[in-house]
């Protein structure tokens, strides 16, 4: 596997590697699913679930999150209903999409993104809503992963907090590897590196790698435009592998 493959394996693009992405979906659909078990699964009863997402519903990454569902028990057309509103193109109509969702009473609401997230929670404080975004604690959506209080649970794709663990599976999946890059945008400098920890957030990342004897180097990129002569540089510098640090460059043309 070339260093092309690494890349897609770090961002979660399509292709052979996608473990997390689909980590993701299994995490994501079992994680609606426990609100909607909870409600323990009466014979002839209907759950309805809510939607918000900036992508239509009929992307890959819906498709096998809906099957995680049917895999728990919950059928779309049988015993679930699922009232989706995609906001991409009507970003300025979120909050009216997030009220008409509320408005039909679902059992669980799904939101997808920080925006959807954060329109949901201003739209109830009762329904309980699972968000997946890219890190609910820095986005300010939650206080902290344990302990997220009010009616809101989910995933943090990209929170500092688990960089550490990215890199040790990126570590595990590169045979061989001795040198690796990580990139990391103004908004990880912002938070990590400038904050009270952020010298030693840096020296733990790179003697975590150190004693898997491997060299950590950390890229900033502060624009979309910059990434791919990024990966070159650090590509030219011997690295065979490349975790993402907090990519809010990686969602601009999402």
């Amino acid at each position: 596997m070339g260093f092309e493959a690494y890349v897609r394996l770090s961002l979660g693009f399509e292709g052979d590697a996608m473990r997390r992405r689909e980590f993701i979906t299994l995490a994501g659909g079992t994680m609606v699913a426990l609100p909607l078990a909870a409600l323990a699964q009466k014979a002839g009863r209907t759950y309805r679930l809510g939607c918000l997402s900036p992508h239509p519903r009929d992307i890959q990454f819906n498709v096998r999150f809906f099957d995680q569902l049917r895999r728990a028990g919950f059928i779309d057309g049988q015993n679930l209903r699922i009232d989706y509103r995609a906001f991409a193109s009507q970003i300025d109509l979120i909050s009216q999409l997030a009220a008409e969702l509320v408005i039909a009473q679902p059992d669980v609401i799904y939101a997808a993104g920080p925006e959807a997230v954060n329109a949901v929670q201003q739209a109830t404080k009762s329904i309980p809503i699972v968000g997946i975004t890219g890190d609910m604690v820095g986005e300010g959506l939650v206080k902290s992963f344990a302990r997220p209080s009010g009616n809101i649970t989910g995933i943090s794709i990209f929170a500092p907090e688990l960089d550490g663990l990215r890199q040790d599976l990126l570590i595990e999946a590169v045979p061989g590897i001795r040198r690796m890059a990580a990139l990391a945008d103004d908004l990880w400098f912002e938070r990590v590196v400038k904050g009270l920890r952020g010298e030693a957030k840096v020296r733990a990342l790179q003697e975590a790698a150190r004693t898997r004897n491997v060299e950590l180097s950390i890229y900033r990129v502060t624009r979309a435009e910059e990434i791919a002569a990024t990966i070159d540089k650090a590509q030219a510098s011997g690295a065979t592998a490349l975790n993402v640090l907090n990519p809010s460059y990686s969602r601009e043309g999402a």
